[in-house]
């Protein structure tokens, strides 16, 4: 996988920077984004040059679309300058906010912010990025298991993923034409600072997602980042148009 570039919005913590990390271990160059943490955008970078990898964080908000014009520019001049390149191979739609909520106390605020980040931020940033995406390319829309299976209190982000997983197939089928390949990656219940870090630091929450899991633990995150560099690599070149769970078999 040498030689080849990544983009993945969300890079600076969690499954975006573990993703990064074991893309970048495999020779991919990255661009990440960030959104407002430089620390920890810095701290990705010199994990990623440790590994001898090449690197360059840029700052974006996926929830506000009036800005993809600029980042694209940004993209443009990055692969150019500092790749040598004029196309970049891989996409990972990552960066996402969480809203917990029952259907009942769901806010049309909540349900805003999580339509701007994770369908129509991710539908539009992919869009004017089309240009740049090598043909033969490879595009990941990061989903999540509650699209499966239903607790109270993710029904608004849930359906924001399940819109994500039908947009998937679609995208697929319009860009199998240019050899791209676009799957959804759905991930259970994983130990991360997203949501407030509830099933990382809460030992109640970790023991009931254990004890519903098939594999006996909650995810880590490089459970989901070795799951991307798989999707990525050469055993995922027949793989499109699919929903793949990476969850440990919650709730089998």
């Amino acid at each position: 996988m040498s030689n080849k570039i990544a983009i993945i919005t969300g890079a600076s913590r969690g499954l975006g920077k573990s993703a990064a990390l074991h893309l970048a271990a495999q020779g991919v160059d990255i661009i990440g984004t960030y959104h407002s943490n430089v620390a920890e955008a810095q701290n990705v970078i010199a994990e990623i040059e440790a590994l001898g990898g090449r690197v360059k964080m840029l700052q974006l908000d996926v929830g506000d679309s009036s800005r993809f014009e600029g980042f694209v520019g940004q993209v443009a001049a990055v692969l150019s300058a500092f790749f040598k390149a004029d196309r970049f191979d891989f996409l990972v739609n990552n960066a996402g906010v969480a809203a917990r909520a029952s259907f009942a106390e769901t806010t049309e605020a909540q349900f805003d912010q999580l339509v701007n980040v994770h369908l129509k931020g991710s539908f539009f940033l992919t869009q004017k990025l089309l240009p740049l995406i090598a043909d033969g390319g490879r595009i990941i829309n990061i989903s999540s298991g509650l699209t499966r299976f239903s607790p109270v209190g993710y029904v608004a982000y849930a359906a924001m993923k399940g819109a994500v997983e039908v947009w998937t197939r679609y995208l697929a089928n319009e860009l199998g034409p240019r050899g791209i390949n676009v799957n959804s990656l759905a991930p259970g219940a994983i130990a991360t600072d997203f949501g407030g870090g509830t099933v990382r630091d809460n030992p109640d929450v970790n023991a009931w997602v254990a004890a519903n899991t098939a594999l006996g633990r909650a995810g880590q995150p490089d459970d989901i980042g070795a799951a991307v560099a798989m999707l990525l690599g050469d055993g995922g070149k027949w793989i499109t148009a699919q929903r793949i769970e990476a969850s440990g078999g919650m709730f089998v």
